[in-house]
């Protein structure tokens, strides 16, 4: 099971195993736990890229830049937590100033327990959420002492690539073009255009459809809401170019995505 509503709520909690596949760098203002149980998965955090195996659980604090790749061939599947400040209680504070050095627990280290609740999690039935909030509380209660938290400065950035990432994050479901990004953020258009093609390998365009993709994904896998609602909610004009655009990335229309994904979890 899983469960969010992706309405402004102050208790949100999406639980959610699925194959793992390559996410654009991003971040909000939720902390992200994710579990591999098949395969492998590599975690980006800032500059870094962390390999992942099965067992192993990555831990993503609120407003850090992180990212996803499959570079391992084979069935790659992981439970990923995504759980609002207001969940995660007395740990909401440590979490705003600070985050790992090292944002892996390896397998080996982590007590059977924390697996065992991970699996409740994914089995609470979607109006439950405190149950699931107690359930969060112990695998954190379980597993923040076994990271080493530094200051979130040594962690994120406050480049202009932390700068974009978190424009986007928080503008993606507006109409903007780059012209108004760069203004906003002072620097040229030509400056930022650069930024995109040699950090991202893509231009903005294809950067901020990407992101946009990501978030109506979410929303086909984790709700039951129309795809025409996902689609305007999400940042694309029309649900022409919506299609459009998901088929061109995902080579499948929207409502096969959901389908396809509903038969990987039942599977």
């Amino acid at each position: 099971m899983h469960f969010s509503r992706y309405v402004d709520t102050k208790e949100e909690i999406i639980a959610i195993n699925r194959k793992s596949k390559h996410i654009e760098p991003h971040l909000h203002n939720a902390l992200e736990i994710v579990c591999v149980t098949s395969g492998a998965l590599e975690l980006g955090v800032g500059q870094e890229l962390y390999h992942m195996e099965k067992g192993d659980i990555g831990f993503v604090f609120p407003d850090v830049i992180h990212h996803y790749q499959v570079l391992t061939p084979g069935v790659n599947k992981a439970t990923y937590l995504i759980a609002s400040p207001f969940t995660i209680a007395k740990f909401a504070d440590i979490m705003q100033s600070m985050a790992p050095e090292y944002p892996i627990i390896k397998a080996e280290k982590v007590e059977p327990e924390v697996y065992r609740v991970i699996n409740a999690i994914l089995e609470t039935e979607q109006s439950d959420i405190t149950v699931a909030q107690a359930y969060l509380q112990i695998v954190l209660a379980r597993c923040i002492g076994k990271l080493n938290l530094v200051e979130k400065s040594n962690v994120g950035s406050n480049d202009l690539i932390y700068q974009t990432v978190s424009y986007i994050s928080a503008n993606f479901k507006k109409k903007f073009s780059l012209e108004e990004m760069a203004k906003d953020l002072g620097v040229s258009k030509y400056v930022l255009s650069r930024l995109f093609s040699k950090t991202f390998h893509r231009n903005f365009n294809q950067y901020l459809n990407d992101v946009r993709l990501n978030y109506a994904c979410q929303r086909l896998e984790n709700t039951s809401d129309s795809i025409t609602n996902i689609c305007l909610d999400s940042g694309f004009e029309s649900q022409r170019t919506f299609n459009r655009v998901f088929k061109e990335r995902y080579k499948i229309s929207p409502s096969d995505y959901r389908s396809t994904c509903l038969k990987d979890m039942l599977s």
